[in-house]
């Protein structure tokens, strides 16, 4: 395996970085810990800016307004990105629902959504989970029954990300329940103004509104809003979630914070041989997600789909990220417990936050334990139990 980029993947990462650099100042650390609101705000006025440098959707085919670039220098971006904590606001558009479209989609709906994805005018969310199907996804019951040139579409999602703010939906429901439950889903792409819908806010233990739960009680959605092939949504569910399981950007964001900590604790002469040996181990854990999400890109590049590959990437970061941020906790002292707000918070507060943010990553986008179920089966050919 080669483990260096090439020169022009390593000019590029210098033009990205000056970009960022000259875009926010040289002393730019992400700013304070802040709410998801202000978060979004920040990134959807960056979005616009984003995709006038063909950067928004750099992988993505030039016929749909997409850079055309390679996945290495996407790769590249994220990183960047997410090392400088640039707010970049809902991932879900550019990274799960754009890219299932430009493989499943017909022209018609290519040309319907993909533009103004790219451009930051159209803001999606995902409706997978509901209350009694998170880890079993394939159990859900959101129901949409054929009435016509129209689906009906009754049910409930939850901890649907963004919805509050979403144009659009990426929608998992059910539409032959005499099938196995793998066989009886359908995907629908959805107009979140269409009537019927209700989205209700779920505020998380730090405070945020990041999260939602909707509603759907006799939605009418067109019959030109499923993507792909009735009863068989379960599949191209599976390649959204490899999606939504393949970023790059954690590693990233970790290594960035593990130096703030490192030079925090330093001036604070906290920084003893059982914290060095602790953060080296953290370190290490860093180096080795980042070697994973290169992994993945490395098999998309060869024109190879990551399945159990991505999931050993998503499982080994959201587990280490909770780790570091108890680690760092723990290493700053009481002081560490402090929100922002108060004039002895250190840096800005992000690790009580961080403690709380983190719980659910080990829940969201497939729980710890699916990810172990699908290298199991899927990697090493495992019987199911």
């Amino acid at each position: 395996m080669q483990f260096t980029l090439s020169p022009s993947d390593e000019a590029f990462r210098t033009e990205v970085r000056d970009w960022i650099l000259g875009e926010f100042g040289p002393d730019w650390d992400g700013g304070e810990a802040v709410s998801s609101e202000a978060e979004y705000a920040a990134g959807g006025a960056l979005m616009k800016t984003l995709s006038d440098k063909g950067w928004l959707a750099m992988s993505w085919p030039k016929e749909y307004g997409g850079g055309g670039a390679t996945y290495w220098q996407q790769l590249i971006f994220k990183e960047e990105m997410a090392y400088h904590r640039v707010p970049v606001g809902s991932p879900v558009g550019i990274g799960f629902a754009g890219p299932t479209i430009i493989i499943y989609g017909t022209e018609e709906q290519k040309q319907r959504y993909l533009p103004p994805t790219i451009t930051g005018d159209m803001i999606w969310c995902q409706g997978f989970s509901e209350p009694g199907s998170g880890s079993d996804l394939a159990s859900l019951q959101t129901r949409a029954v054929r009435d016509g040139d129209h689906y009906v579409v009754n049910g409930q999602k939850i901890w649907t990300s963004f919805a509050h703010y979403a144009d659009a939906m990426i929608l998992l429901a059910r539409t032959d329940t005499e099938a196995p439950k793998h066989r009886g889903i359908s995907y629908f792409l959805v107009d979140m103004k269409t009537p019927g819908i209700t989205v209700r806010p779920l505020i998380d233990m730090s405070g945020a509104h990041f999260f939602n739960e909707v509603f759907f009680e006799d939605v009418h959605i067109p019959a030109d809003a499923l993507l792909g092939t009735e009863n068989r949504g379960w599949y191209q569910a599976a390649t959204t979630l490899d999606f939504e399981r393949s970023s790059v950007a954690g590693a990233a964001a970790l290594r960035r914070s593990l130096e703030d900590l490192v030079r925090a604790l330093r001036e604070r002469g906290r920084l003893s041989r059982e914290a060095l040996a602790e953060l080296a181990d953290i370190r290490i854990g860093i180096e080795i997600g980042r070697m994973l999400s290169y992994r993945v890109v490395s098999m998309q590049s060869a024109g190879m789909v990551p399945n159990q590959e991505a999931s050993v990437g998503k499982l080994f970061l959201s587990e280490l990220g909770q780790r570091y941020a108890r680690t760092g906790l723990k290493l700053l002292g009481l002081s560490g417990q402090l929100v922002q707000g108060s004039k002895y918070v250190p840096l800005q507060g992000r690790y009580a936050d961080n403690v709380m943010t983190t719980v659910p990553s080990t829940i969201a986008g497939g729980t710890s334990e699916i990810q172990r179920n699908i290298i199991a089966t899927r990697g090493l050919g495992l019987p199911r139990g």
